[in-house]
């Protein structure tokens, strides 16, 4: 006579989607889980605008509100209404922030900056603002102009630095042990890099005088 089969009860593989059973002493006790869009739920909690207010700067705004992309994301989210100067924000500007900020930038192409006075000026705006460093367009170019005519490779050979064996150099006409000092971090080291000279110049600026827009002569 044939041995008689032993019959193996299927396995339950069911998944619950929103309970989870927990023994307690025999009695089942019913646990919510966390839905999937919990993990979301931090950034949709982040307001959709942001209106600035005195004192503000792009990268202060995304440090107050972690958003992931930093102020580089902002800008390119709200470029349109802040125009060319990401450091140029004025209180009462409504900016696109969190999620809605993260679809406006990833629509926005990434920036190509000439390799001339306007680019150079442009590229060392961004990077001024990612650091806090204040300075508009227009009194870089203005400084530039006067210092070195839009020359990257001038240097004065004449005057007392010059004497002193430290000539100035570059688009404003910066100092190594000054260029040493204020260097802004990312840029390069070489001091007639014509965005590491600009942005050297206006932290230094900055420190000294309030911005780079307060100059408007020898410094």
């Amino acid at each position: 006579m044939p041995a008689k089969g032993k019959h193996r009860r299927p396995k339950s593989n069911r998944i619950t989607r929103r309970l989870a059973l927990a023994g307690t002493g025999g009695a089942a006790l019913a646990l919510p889980l966390i839905s999937a869009t919990t993990a979301g739920a931090v950034e949709a909690a982040v307001p959709a605008t942001y209106s600035v207010v005195s004192g503000d700067s792009l990268s202060k705004i995304a440090a107050e509100h972690s958003l992931s992309g930093g102020w580089q994301q902002l800008y390119a989210a709200n470029r349109n209404i802040i125009g060319d100067n990401p450091s140029a924000i004025r209180p009462g500007l409504k900016l696109t922030i969190g999620a809605q900020a993260k679809t406006a930038a990833a629509a926005q192409p990434a920036t190509a900056y000439p390799n001339n006075l306007d680019g150079w000026i442009r590229e060392s705006l961004d990077v001024m603002a990612r650091h806090g460093i204040p300075g508009s367009y227009n009194g870089i170019h203005r400084n530039v102009m006067r210092e070195s005519s839009g020359n990257p490779l001038a240097i004065n050979n004449w005057d007392s630095n010059a004497a002193a064996g430290i000539p100035s150099k570059g688009l404003l006409q910066v100092i190594d042990p000054t260029f040493r000092t204020y260097h802004v971090p990312g840029t390069s080291l070489d001091s007639y890099d014509p965005v590491a000279n600009i942005t050297a110049a206006c932290n230094y600026a900055a420190a000294r005088y309030g911005s780079i827009d307060n100059v408007n002569g020898p410094y």
